[in-house]
């Protein structure tokens, strides 16, 4: 074999290599590098505004639950405030999550994409007033102590309007959620991104927590009972994204679906 045929030889083979080699470095790890990471932090944040509302929801509903709801919170100020504090934390968590998943989604299908960035962005607008009219209870608290009793009437009014507008916001809010969200679930189980019976529960378990909540909002109080199903989603799903990330085959470069 001549020097020639050697050196083309080599070039050719070198040519192969590089044909085969994938266009990013990426493509050789699948759903490591940048995806890898957002789907972990994504979980985080879910697991987050489980732990930061739901406890936070649950020490501000008892101190408000008592007979004399001013005087009680009065007497109980700093952890009611602390309390709706910690509620509000859940609405950073939720925007940080729509956020996240908004450059993912857009590459398959960027209606759905905007669309549940904006149901995330309206569900924290939501809580938050939700949790700012509970805050304005300790407001009332301290100047219920020492009002007349015309007064003191005028607190409790705007005491119980403020207890009703938070379970309001929270019901439309839920709502808003959980109907966004089965665009959301519709598009993980077209794309692959997680497993699709993940998916499909997702779906289910959103159609139920939304019909659910607009039960409550007509004053059929069967919202706690069928949240069950998609509060378990979201917990399962919240430790999928963390364990095992998106699925390697639907975070290649290059795949996309839907308009």
């Amino acid at each position: 074999m001549t020097a020639t045929t050697r050196t083309t030889s080599a070039a050719a083979a070198q040519t192969v290599r590089h044909r085969n080699a994938p266009a990013n470095p990426r493509a050789r790890t699948g759903s490591r590098g940048p995806p890898r990471t957002a789907a972990r932090i994504i979980g985080i944040l879910i697991l987050a505004g489980w732990f930061t509302y739901g406890p936070g929801a649950a020490i501000t509903a008892s101190i408000v639950a008592a007979p004399d709801t001013l005087a009680n919170v009065a007497a109980n100020r700093m952890t009611f405030t602390a309390g709706a504090v910690v509620m509000l934390l859940n609405s950073a968590a939720v925007v940080g999550i729509g956020v996240l998943w908004f450059p993912i989604l857009k590459r398959h299908s960027e209606p759905v994409a905007l669309s549940y960035l904006a149901t995330r962005i309206l569900e924290a607008v939501f809580l938050t007033v939700g949790v700012i009219s509970l805050l304005s209870l300790a407001g009332l608290g301290q100047a219920h102590a020492s009002a007349d009793a015309a007064a003191g009437a005028l607190f409790e009014t705007l005491s119980t309007v403020a207890v009703q507008l938070n379970d309001l916001s929270y019901q439309i809010g839920m709502a808003t959620l959980g109907l966004g969200s089965m665009f959301f679930c519709s598009l993980l189980f077209r794309t692959g991104l997680v497993p699709r019976e993940l998916a499909a529960w997702g779906f289910i378990g959103y159609a139920v927590f939304a019909v659910g909540m607009v039960l409550d909002l007509f004053g059929l109080r069967v919202g706690p009972l069928l949240t069950i199903p998609g509060g378990l989603f979201e917990l399962v799903f919240a430790t999928w994204l963390i364990v095992k990330g998106f699925q390697p085959s639907a975070t290649a470069p290059g795949r996309r679906l839907g308009p």
